[in-house]
C-alpha cells in the first residue's frame, strides 16, 4: 500500500475511535482523505519544482554583488555553504537556473580584481633560483 494510502486509514481509525461511524462513513472519509492527501503531496511538489527565482537569473550576477535566487539575499560570493542550506550543490544550483557549468558564481568586481592579482603574480612563468 501507498504511504498516503496508510495515512489516511490511521487518519479515519482515530476518527472513528473518537464517534461512533457506519461502514459508509469509514469507507466515504477514507477515500476523501486519500484525495486530499494526494492533492496536498502534488501541490508541495510543483511549489518546489516550478519556484520563481527572487530576480531575473541574467541580472543577478552583478557589479558589486550576487543575488541568490533561492532566496534573494545579495552576497559577493555564493559558497557552497549557503547552497547546502537550500539543499544544492553548485552544479545543481547552476543547473536550475540555466547558468553555464564554467559559471563562477561570484560578483563581476570580485572576479576582475582576482584576475589582476593572478596576473600580477604570472604563475604561469617558470620559477627561476637566483644565483647569488
Amino acid at each position: 500500500m501507498e504511504d498516503y494510502i496508510k495515512q489516511a486509514i490511521e487518519i479515519v481509525k482515530a476518527q472513528a475511535s473518537v464517534r461512533n461511524m457506519t461502514e459508509e462513513e469509514i469507507n466515504s472519509m477514507i477515500m476523501n482523505v486519500i484525495k486530499g492527501i494526494k492533492s496536498a503531496v502534488s501541490e508541495e511538489q510543483l511549489t518546489n519544482d516550478e519556484q520563481d527565482p527572487a530576480v531575473d537569473p541574467k541580472k543577478s550576477i552583478r557589479e558589486r554583488s550576487i543575488v541568490c535566487l533561492e532566496c534573494g539575499k545579495q552576497f559577493k560570493v555564493i559558497t557552497k555553504k549557503h547552497l547546502a542550506k537550500h539543499e544544492l550543490t553548485p552544479e545543481e544550483y547552476k543547473k536550475k537556473w540555466g547558468f553555464k557549468k564554467n559559471t563562477s558564481l561570484v560578483c563581476k568586481a570580485l572576479a576582475r580584481d582576482r584576475r589582476k592579482n593572478m596576473q600580477k603574480m604570472e604563475l604561469w612563468k617558470k620559477r627561476t633560483a637566483k644565483v647569488k
